[in-house]
């Protein structure tokens, strides 16, 4: 199922190489939405000098996605980028962020399990908001705010499915049951499975990211990126038992690129720290509470001035404000 993301960022590699290129439609674009120029950029500097800050910073690298020949040559004549396929090497983990994603972890060992039993759902509730472009008169582009808070209900054993509740109405996934399940449409039963040894999980994770985002998929994520990402869908999407998050944490400190911010806030406004990881000028955090390391929600930050805001504007930002175990979709559990 295609994100809000995922569409944000297709209807920008649209606009970005129609803009390059007077005289050619989106329409015309024989491309089927994928994204043309890779920019890949890291810039972090810490922002005070407790012990817990990083320096991490990546020079801007441009290249050109795989696509039609003949608009790839004509891009990389125009904007005086190379044409090599060659990603850059992503930095080691930070060393700051892989001891705050161990505390992380050691922090969701000590929570209890959820009592749940099959035929129930796990509850969580969002708010929060996502950027999608729209044209404007002139033909040019301009970004607004979409709402994305939501309620969610998960079946624990996938029986009946996933019930989304939005501003828009309610919706319904299809019933996957215990076998069907998968690291991108997970349910309770199918998390206690996994594998709490962070290697193991992690080559879990990476497995279903090479299949769909390594060589010869036409992705532009990467295998990297989508794992880092999975495992924030996981985390957040639903509570897993104890012994899984503290994996999916410690996985995640395994992951090239991964780094530290110190201050950071949630759509909530809750401020708190931050682990990250940078792709392609755009930062994506998963936002913790700075005592008790819970996590509060994740967001998508610029890097840089762009169609869809400036440099530091959080394109997405979703916190996790209620979770619990209800019997009923539809409802919250009772307080």
């Amino acid at each position: 199922m295609k994100t809000p993301e995922d569409a944000r960022r297709e209807q920008f590699d649209r606009a970005e190489t129609v803009r390059h290129l007077p005289g050619l439609s989106a329409a015309e674009l024989p491309f089927h939405g994928h994204r043309r120029i890779r920019e890949h950029l890291m810039r972090e500097t810490t922002m005070d000098t407790r012990p817990a800050c990083s320096r991490s910073r990546r020079p801007l690298a441009l290249f050109l996605a795989a696509g039609a020949t003949t608009c790839a040559v004509v891009l990389a004549v125009t904007l005086g980028v190379p044409t090599s396929d060659e990603p850059p090497v992503a930095a080691p983990p930070d060393p700051a962020a892989v001891r705050l994603l161990d505390r992380a972890a050691l922090a969701a060992q000590a929570v209890r399990a959820p009592a749940v039993r099959d035929g129930q759902f796990l509850y969580t509730r969002t708010i929060g908001h996502s950027t999608m472009l729209s044209e404007i008169e002139g033909g040019s582009m301009e970004a607004g705010r979409t709402d994305e808070s939501a309620e969610r209900w998960v079946s624990v054993d996938g029986s009946t499915g996933t019930w989304v509740r939005t501003a828009r109405g309610m919706t319904t996934d299809p019933a996957r049951g215990t076998d069907k399940a998968s690291i991108n449409g997970p349910t309770y039963r199918f998390l206690e499975a996994l594998p709490t040894d962070p290697d193991q999980l992690l080559e879990v994770i990476y497995e279903d990211a090479r299949l769909n985002h390594g060589d010869g998929s036409q992705s532009t994520t990467g295998p990297d990126q989508q794992a880092f990402v999975a495992i924030g869908d996981l985390l957040r999407t639903m509570e897993a038992p104890p012994g899984v998050s503290a994996a999916l944490y410690r996985a995640a400190a395994r992951i090239p690129g991964v780094i530290l911010i110190p201050e950071a806030t949630d759509a909530a406004g809750r401020d708190g720290v931050a682990i990250a990881r940078v792709h392609e000028g755009e930062r994506t955090e998963w936002i913790f509470d700075e005592h008790n390391l819970r996590l509060l929600g994740e967001r998508t930050v610029l890097l840089k001035d762009s169609t869809w805001g400036k440099a530091g504007t959080p394109v997405t930002s979703v916190a996790i404000v209620a979770r619990g175990v209800t019997d009923n979709a539809g409802r919250p559990p009772r307080p």
